[in-house]
């Protein structure tokens, strides 16, 4: 078919005017999709602040000879105190360990194990370790010094005994005022040199824990000086001048080379002959853990041994 003149024009005019009409229909597209894009969110992550412990509270103590630690804590945040107060458990080396034991309790606090308090016992800082648990934990080196010390002679040692006051006394009277506790129940969870020290408070207060767990203890420590002492307070229990005594776990990994497994079994051997006086000794082996590996192993494993009413 033919258009007419007319017609032809009106072709003409329509697609010359489309053809002006393209580019500015392409610029208002691109400014759409602009527009579009802007008022779109950003999906970019954003950085939060650091991870916080739910149900903790962290703060520093100094103890009566000036010594300051860091005090950490985990305790229920909802529900009534049980009958007689919160069962506490106190951590040593709680810079390194407190984590793990807080979270335990914490994803159980509807179960009896998580219905206790946790304090951990460190030191100001941001290191696991600090060099200051050496006199805290230990005895005094023994003159002439045995090979194995001698490197750390410079360190100091034997503050062993205003720790335990300090454990025992004013932490002990501030976290009553802080929380609802049950005083006959208080636990004590030591590894390594810490375990060491649960052996020290067990001979020398016998009654000052309910529960006493000695992760991996350092018994070859200062010529093996503990087991002097262990020898003493197996003599006081025999003769009656005891009574009544902390329970032990002994806690030890079957591939820890710092703390001898064997050593650890016959510890628990040699006290596990004292029950005809009312001690109560358990053992717990962890066929794949190593000296490092042991504290994370036991939380649940102390969490029910301090926890657990029998």
């Amino acid at each position: 078919m033919r258009l007419s003149t007319f017609q032809q024009g009106a072709c003409a005019a329509l697609l010359a005017g489309l053809l002006a009409a393209a580019p500015q229909a392409g610029a208002q597209t691109a400014q759409q999709g602009a527009a579009t894009a802007a008022a779109t969110p950003t999906t970019a992550p954003t950085t939060a602040g650091p991870y916080v412990m739910p149900a903790t509270q962290v703060w520093d103590m100094p103890s009566d000879n000036g010594e300051v630690y860091r005090i950490f804590v985990s305790a229920p945040e909802k529900g009534e105190p049980p009958k007689g107060g919160y069962p506490v458990l106190y951590v040593l080396d709680g810079n390194a360990y407190f984590g793990s034991f807080a979270q335990a309790r914490w994803v159980q606090d509807y179960l009896p194990v998580g219905k206790a308090i946790i304090v951990g016992v460190g030191y100001p800082g941001d290191k696991a370790w600090d060099v200051r648990r050496m006199a805290d934990y230990t005895a005094q080196l023994r003159e002439p010094l045995a090979p194995e010390v001698r490197p750390f002679a410079k360190y100091k040692s034997g503050a062993r005994a205003p720790f335990l006051d300090f454990l025992t006394g004013k932490l002990r009277s501030e976290i009553a005022q802080r929380y609802s506790v049950n005083l006959e129940r208080q636990s004590l969870f030591g590894h390594s040199f810490g375990g060491l020290f649960a052996l020290y408070a067990l001979y020398e207060r016998p009654q000052a824990f309910e529960s006493i767990v000695a992760a991996s203890p350092s018994m070859e420590w200062n010529g093996q000086s503990i087991l002097d002492e262990e020898r003493t307070f197996r003599d006081k229990v025999q003769a009656g001048k005891v009574g009544a005594t902390s329970r032990l776990m002994v806690v030890v990994g079957d591939r820890d080379a710092d703390g001898d497994p064997e050593s650890a079994r016959m510890l628990a051997e040699r006290l596990e002959a004292l029950s005809g006086w009312g001690l109560r000794v358990r053992l717990q082996r962890y066929p794949n853990e190593v000296h490092a590996s042991v504290p994370a192993q036991a939380a649940n494993d102390t969490l029910r041994f301090a926890f657990t009413l029998r």
